[in-house]
């Protein structure tokens, strides 16, 4: 009998040939499988993503975060890229630990300048969740008048 196992826990156990049983998991889970606090933050959700506006196209992901870090603990900070020139966009993401941080974050670098850019600092609004099927609806120009 052939087992599949997982960091020392097996999964599945292997019964004749072409079917699989699903096995309790080790109810004890190795400490080194643990996943690090960063990641169980970010996981679950209870980290506090900033918007930033405005940033130069100098800007990298370090000196977002080294600029950020002053006002508490920084999980990630991302300058997002146009995957087709490989150049920023002129915005990015912060996320902070707290609320109190990201509070603290908005209060004192909204209209502030970095890198000869002056910035603007926001709480990130969720995106849309769109059901299986179905999609925003399209916008576009109105359509010319017609005369007739």
């Amino acid at each position: 009998m052939a087992a599949l196992r997982f960091r020392g826990a097996s999964l599945f156990s292997r019964r004749g040939t072409n079917s699989f049983s699903l096995l309790r998991l080790n109810p004890k889970p190795d400490p080194s499988s643990l996943l690090l606090p960063s990641l169980l933050i970010s996981r679950r959700c209870i980290s506090h993503k900033l918007f930033i506006g405005g940033i130069s196209f100098y800007t990298t992901d370090d000196t977002l975060s080294e600029a950020f870090s002053q006002f508490g603990q920084v999980i990630e900070a991302k300058v997002v890229m146009d995957q087709a020139t490989n150049k920023p966009k002129g915005f990015g993401f912060v996320k902070f630990a707290s609320e109190e941080e990201a509070q603290k974050a908005i209060a004192e670098m909204n209209g502030k300048v970095l890198n000869g850019r002056v910035i603007y600092v926001e709480k990130a609004k969720m995106k849309p969740v769109y059901h299986e099927g179905t999609r925003p609806i399209p916008r576009g120009p109105p359509r010319p008048w017609e005369v007739d």
